[in-house]
């Protein structure tokens, strides 16, 4: 459907599959964030500490991980400093860069990081994986790699 100005209206069933993917998108994160509130977490901090966890020597550059999860360098900066007032993970200067900071997890970050990973993926499964097929997983996939290149694509061009 289009109109005067060009503009093309989402059918009926793209607009169904819009507004779901919204709804599931809202609904997903909320429950899981509401699953780590117990650990005194956030989706945020749990992000962080997944990417540092995974990180060589458990440090990345706060650009970096300004980049792997999506937020203003400003944004981190005070997300860091939350999470070094508890203990989570601390800043180290970069020897090779003094401008450039170091978000690095700590032994307290990273036996949280441990605790609190079990509870996060039956979260993960409980709410999500186990609701769906093997085969309605391999489409879903098989349907999102397309809009997350695309994503990806666009955001390097920012």
């Amino acid at each position: 459907m289009e109109t005067e100005n060009g503009t093309r209206w989402l059918s009926d069933d793209e607009q169904r599959a819009w507004r779901t993917h919204l709804d599931v998108s809202r609904l997903l994160t909320y429950q899981l964030e509401r699953d780590l509130q117990p650990f005194g977490l956030t989706m945020n901090d749990y992000e962080i500490l997944v990417n540092l966890s995974e990180s060589e020597d458990h440090r990345m550059r706060m650009s970096d991980l300004a980049s792997a999860t999506l937020q203003s360098k400003s944004r981190l900066s005070h997300q860091i400093t939350r999470m070094e007032n508890a203990g989570l993970v601390r800043r180290e200067n970069c020897e090779s860069d003094r401008r450039g900071l170091y978000a690095v997890l700590t032994e307290h970050g990273w036996d949280t990081m441990r605790k609190v990973a079990p509870h996060h993926v039956d979260s993960v499964r409980k709410h999500f994986i186990d609701l769906l097929s093997s085969d309605a997983l391999d489409a879903l996939y098989g349907s999102l790699v397309p809009v997350a290149e695309h994503l990806r694509a666009q955001r390097g061009r920012a």
